[in-house]
């Protein structure tokens, strides 16, 4: 978003940038009536039947850092729509691969790039050892770096992917150069997520949330998730965000949400913390205000 000055114009960026690393490969393929970069790939295959592989690294960031603000979210959809979508893209694309925290948006019911296999923290399926630390991993790197495993296992484990544990891999790099074992959530941007997605309750969330803190597990319905960071209409729409941000772990088997290991229970814990302390200032300023609106009163 930096280069192309605001997050209006990164569509825009995007396809004058790539579009001119094109039309400098292939010269005599492209002329500058090409604008859509769609076009410019389904050309360079028709000339020479060369396919493309392409390749997004956080696909999702306008859909979080813009979550307010549908007209770029919208004009990103469809750019991405353009590329991936129908049976032309089929004939000048080899593989398509695209990483982020949220599956693929969807509009309304259905996604906007159904064409695309996914792999998210409900069903990473055969790439679940990959989204992080195995526990054999863990193990040998304990070895490695004379830790804990059993410590490592309380604080970092409990995610459970298609029959692996899996470990946060920040959080295992961290405490094996540190070797302190402490949350390392904090120092992602998601941490702020949490308190405002609590404080909507929800269908009583905050009781949800407590019940998993004390070691039980709820169930969640994933479906109606709309894969971004503003449309809740439930609970269950918030759990699910929850999931996958990594915030809470999910049961597939039966479809329930627990707290994965200790570095997520303590930031549960001190948000709810910090959510009764302000409900305690809140109750005592109501309390001063009544007790001056009796003392005026009497006098």
């Amino acid at each position: 978003m930096d280069p192309a000055g605001s997050p209006e114009h990164v569509v825009a960026y995007m396809k004058k940038s790539v579009i001119g690393e094109l039309k400098e490969i292939y010269p005599d393929l492209l002329d500058d009536t090409v604008i859509s970069l769609a076009d410019a790939m389904s050309r360079i295959h028709a000339a020479s039947g060369k396919k493309f592989i392409v390749i997004i690294d956080e696909w999702d960031v306008l859909i979080r850092d813009q979550a307010a603000n549908l007209r770029v979210q919208e004009e990103y959809i469809d750019f991405l729509r353009g590329i991936f979508k129908g049976t032309e893209p089929t004939k000048y694309i080899s593989l398509a691969y695209l990483t982020g925290i949220l599956p693929i948006k969807k509009v309304k019911t259905q996604s906007a790039l159904n064409n695309f296999d996914e792999f998210t923290m409900l069903d990473a399926s055969n790439l679940a050892p990959y989204v992080g630390f195995t526990e054999e991993e863990v193990r040998e790197l304990c070895q490695r770096y004379h830790r804990d495993f059993a410590s490592v296992k309380i604080w970092y484990d409990g995610y459970r992917l298609a029959g692996w544990n899996v470990y946060n891999p920040k959080a295992v790099v961290s405490v094996m150069l540190r070797g302190e074992f402490q949350s390392y959530w904090s120092d992602t941007g998601t941490y702020e997520s949490i308190r405002p997605l609590i404080n909507m309750d929800f269908d009583d969330l905050k009781k949800e949330i407590l019940a998993m803190l004390s070691g039980g597990s709820v169930k969640v319905r994933v479906r109606s998730f709309q894969n971004d960071m503003v449309t809740f209409r439930n609970k269950d729409d918030v759990l699910t965000l929850l999931i996958h941000l990594g915030y809470l772990g999910y049961d597939q088997k039966n479809q329930t949400a627990f707290i994965p290991n200790e570095e997520i229970r303590s930031e549960f814990a001190e948000t709810v913390e910090e959510d009764r302390w302000d409900e305690w200032i809140a109750l005592g300023q109501k309390s001063a205000e009544l007790l001056d609106f009796c003392i005026s009163s009497e006098a």
